[in-house]
């Protein structure tokens, strides 16, 4: 006897996009992105046009633009033309999450840098300024490796994943 397949529930699957896109929302990433980028992630489709998308989120073409940008310009979609046509599909990257937080990451030591800067410009971590300014240094700068040893430990248990999945049963 075959296993049975759960049946998909769109109703469900429509909240949960909302749901996470919202969370999203919430740590400062635009809505509209988020909700892009949930929706591909939910799609059992590898890709989706944005004429697809919008139907999909009941949004408008300008709205979905700005999130397909916004998405691939930080590596999170990857955008393919459609032979013989002037529309494009989106796929989201492989390993997108990683790729986005090792960019996170860049950020995340552009802030210790500039606050940093900052301390000298205030007059040094003497003032009140500058002990604040350490404070928010010392703190991205600590972030920073712990996110650095945290990339690499995710590239380790993925090739460990991998390993065991392609090794014969």
């Amino acid at each position: 006897m075959a296993a049975q397949v759960p049946e998909r529930d769109e109703k469900a699957v429509r909240a949960l996009v909302e749901n996470i896109a919202a969370t999203f929302a919430d740590w400062g990433f635009p809505r509209m992105a988020a909700r892009v980028l949930i929706l591909e992630m939910v799609s059992e489709e590898d890709t989706l046009t944005a004429s697809e998308l919008g139907e999909r989120l009941g949004a408008s073409p300008a709205a979905i633009s700005n999130a397909v940008k916004y998405l691939t310009h930080i590596g999170m979609l990857t955008k393919e033309a459609v032979p013989n046509s002037r529309r494009d599909r989106y796929r989201v990257t492989d390993q997108s999450w990683f790729t986005t937080s090792v960019l996170k990451a860049g950020f995340i030591e552009r802030l210790a840098a500039s606050a940093d800067e900052g301390i000298v410009a205030v007059g040094g971590q003497d003032t009140n300024a500058g002990k604040k300014l350490s404070e928010m240094r010392d703190f991205y700068s600590f972030l920073g490796r712990g996110m650095a040893d945290l990339m690499r430990q995710w590239e380790r248990e993925q090739a460990q994943a991998h390993e065991s999945i392609d090794e014969p049963a």
